[in-house]
């Protein structure tokens, strides 16, 4: 059975090394290249590759967030590219999870995709999840690079949404509100998930329901027993509660 792979990492002398190591295999064919996370979700959508050498630190959206955007239903098989050091590789086989190590040694990435084949030839429902459990299991402060872009997936499409253009977040059901100014964006992820992806230098949650752009704050109004309401720059209004007032003051100062 040949293999459509597909890959994915922001340095092109990665991707060029990892095309030529998989040159000689017979039942290898290389049907795209992608430098970054928004290129490779359009990619994998289009082209719908078996397997994915994917690199997991990458700027604006991750590999991580790759995963995300494309859903666990669709994501094919993945092999995570990555630099980091011995500490985070065991914690990826710890998990049972494919990965090569910068800079590519042929023999692992031989291992690692004779891993893949098995996978692809033996599904294994459980394979998203151990990837996102075992990014969590890392040190963030080791691999975080909060995202420059939120995907947005719809039933056609997907959209991509600068993290700048966010004024707040706001829960709706088993969804996320994504405002950005007058366009309102749907996210299926919890708040507690979005929180942890992005920069606590520029969101702030202020209740259970929303999260605000710190930039966009343009004042605080006390309630009564400690509540508050947030009034951002272009006029729309969020309420918060007394059990994150202090992070706000903090802040605040």
């Amino acid at each position: 059975m040949t293999l459509r792979v597909l890959i994915v990492d922001d340095e092109p002398i990665a991707r060029r090394g990892i095309a030529r190591l998989l040159r000689p295999e017979a039942d290898i064919d290389v049907v795209g290249e992608c430098g970054d996370g928004g290129a490779a979700i359009s990619a994998i959508s289009a082209l719908s590759p078996d397997l994915v050498f994917l690199d997991v630190q990458m700027p604006e959206l991750d590999g991580f967030a790759v995963i995300q955007a494309i859903g666990g239903n669709r994501m094919p098989a993945v092999v995570f590219v990555t630099a980091f050091d011995q500490h985070a590789v065991r914690a990826f086989d710890a998990q049972a999870l494919d990965y090569v190590l910068k800079p590519i040694d042929p023999e692992r990435l031989r291992r690692a995709l004779q891993r893949a084949r098995s996978h692809l030839a033996h599904p294994d429902d459980g394979f998203v999840h151990r990837v996102a459990e075992a990014l969590k299991s890392m040190d963030r402060g080791e691999l975080q690079r909060y995202p420059a872009r939120l995907a947005i997936r719809s039933e056609s499409r997907i959209r991509l949404i600068d993290i700048d253009e966010v004024d707040r977040i706001v829960a709706a059901g088993n969804y996320a509100q994504i405002h950005t100014g007058a366009k309102q964006h749907r996210l299926r992820e919890t708040m507690a998930s979005l929180e942890s992806r992005l920069d606590p230098q520029r969101f702030i949650r202020v209740s259970r329901a929303a999260i605000v752009s710190i930039a966009q704050i343009r004042e605080v109004q006390p309630l009564f027993n400690g509540d508050f309401v947030v009034l951002l720059k272009n006029g729309a209004q969020v309420n918060g509660s007394r059990r994150y007032r202090a992070a706000l003051d903090v802040l605040l100062g």
